[in-house]
Formats: structure tokens, sequence, C-alpha cells
């Protein structure tokens, strides 16, 4: 990876998203010890977490996965849907091959409408709409999520090519778009569960998220 120093000193501009790194760390955590990498998006208080295992900026593709933020999942374990498995999941591939980033995007709770509106959003679900149409029921976007800015960070982390832990296309698009080649799809064996099986199944059809199902 390219020195923070020298990164900090030229955020990446993407889309109109500026990022800047302000903060470098190691983390210890019980999958191993990364460097943790604080970005700042330009003109907001939005800030995202890389994670880093090993040197990323050699011309092999790194291992990656752009993870929204979900409270729910990643914390609290819940089974609504399968956020906190695959960040687990994805920990886990990274800490066992020794190179690759987890990249933490915040500000995408509920699909980037947020955590109130998740909430209020999951009452609708529990009687009968699925998560799109919840959003929209509530006025808000189906998705308002970006990845312009995670195209940036990978950037800036001196990352030339990815073997990406996703089943979403718009990430596959937004990383192509920036000059960031996807060279594998990288699988994460999520086993579906009777809680969330409505979840991934929408995921499918009105996003057309990739799918195996042993997923």
């Amino acid at each position: 990876m390219k020195s923070p120093g020298n990164a900090s000193a030229t955020p990446a501009c993407d889309a109109g998203e500026c990022v800047e790194l302000v903060a470098t760390a190691t983390l210890p955590t019980r999958y191993g010890t990364f460097t943790s990498h604080a970005f700042r998006v330009k003109g907001s208080n939005n800030e995202h977490l890389a994670l880093v295992m090993g040197d990323v900026s050699t011309d092999a593709p790194t291992l990656v996965r752009l993870h929204s933020e979900c409270l729910t999942g990643d914390v609290f374990g819940s089974y609504r849907c399968d956020c906190g498995e695959q960040l687990d999941s994805g920990m886990r591939k990274i800490a066992e091959e020794g190179r690759g980033v987890m990249l933490y995007l915040r500000g995408h709770e509920g699909r980037g409408i947020g955590l109130s509106n998740k909430i209020r959003a999951y009452l609708l679900q529990e009687q009968g709409r699925d998560t799109v149409e919840a959003n929209l029921d509530l006025g808000l976007p189906d998705d308002a999520r970006e990845y312009d800015s995670a195209a940036a960070i990978l950037r800036i982390l001196g990352v030339r090519s990815v073997r990406l832990m996703s089943n979403n296309p718009k990430k596959f698009d937004t990383l192509a778009k920036h000059g960031i080649p996807v060279c594998e799809r990288v699988t994460l064996d999520i086993p579906m569960r009777e809680e969330n099986e409505r979840y991934i199944r929408t995921k499918q059809a009105k996003f057309g998220h990739y799918f195996e199902e042993n997923e």
C-alpha cells in the first residue's frame, strides 16, 4: 500500500465524491490483525473504514468486500437479513488468505435510508410488504447507496484489481466504471434462513443479485 501520508495529501475524487484518508492504526481482531484506515467523504460528516490485511497494492487481484453498514445484522445478529453473516464470512476469508480489504461503508443503513426508517420499514414488512415495497411506501428510495466513494478508497489503498465478495451487480459495475476490474466473484457460503428468505429472493428478483441455492 502507498504511504498513508502521501495518500491523505491527495484526496481521490470520483463522480463528485471526494474522500480523504484521515487516520490509520493497527486493529487486532478475533480474525487476526488488520490495519484500519478511516476515510471521510469531503463535504459531509460521513466516514468509512477500510480494514486491510497484507500488501494490497501488488498486481495480484485483491480479495475485497464492500460491506454496507447494518447495525441490526452486524451487531445484534438479526435474522431479517444476512448482513452479519456476510461480514463474518468475509473477514474470515481475508484472514485465511492473509491479504485483502474489508471496506465498511457507513451511511448505508437500510440501503441508505437510515436506522429509524429501516425499523419503520420492518413494521411494513411484518404487514406483508417486501423490502423494496416497504421503502417505497415510506416515500424513500428502494436503494439510496452509492459506491463511488468505495472505488475512490480502493484507489487510495493502491488496489488495482479485485476478487469481489458480493452478489450485488451494482458494486461490480461501479468498480469497473472507475477503472478497477473485477477478476472474480467470490461467493460467501451462507445458508438461507426462513426469516430472511423473502429478503434474499427480493434482492434477486428486483435488484438482479446473483444467487446460489447454498448461499
